[in-house]
């Protein structure tokens, strides 16, 4: 059983920065793609970012110049650096693996952006 473990979350002013970090037990970094996902209330979840198994990343529109997705296999940790955060970036931030055969999700880390 795969379990992610979402860390770094909490309250930050308009224009300033967070690193979510998502733990993964076992070494499974190089066989699956990791994704960043968020849900703001009432809204759907959306994916933020992604890394591929061989390290290609991705990124929704509304985040890309700001928000920055890492992993470090070593530690069998994703990283989502984000800066000039908005209110809008205000949400439960969940770390996604998808695998050969099941995929996973974490708990949650709550994001919010207000002064």
């Amino acid at each position: 059983q795969v379990q992610l473990v979402e860390s770094g979350g909490g309250l930050v002013q308009p224009g300033g920065s967070l690193r979510l970090s998502c733990t993964v037990s076992g070494n499974i970094l190089s066989l699956y793609v990791v994704d960043w996902y968020r849900q703001a209330p009432g809204k759907q979840r959306e994916e933020v970012a992604g890394i591929s198994k061989s390290g290609y990343t991705n990124y929704e529109d509304a985040v890309k110049g700001r928000f920055t997705i890492s992993r470090d296999i070593t530690k069998n940790t994703v990283y989502l650096q984000m800066s000039s955060l908005k209110p809008e970036d205000t949400a439960i931030y969940y770390c996604h693996a998808n695998g050969p055969l099941s995929e996973y999700w974490g708990q949650g880390t709550q994001v919010a952006v207000a002064s």
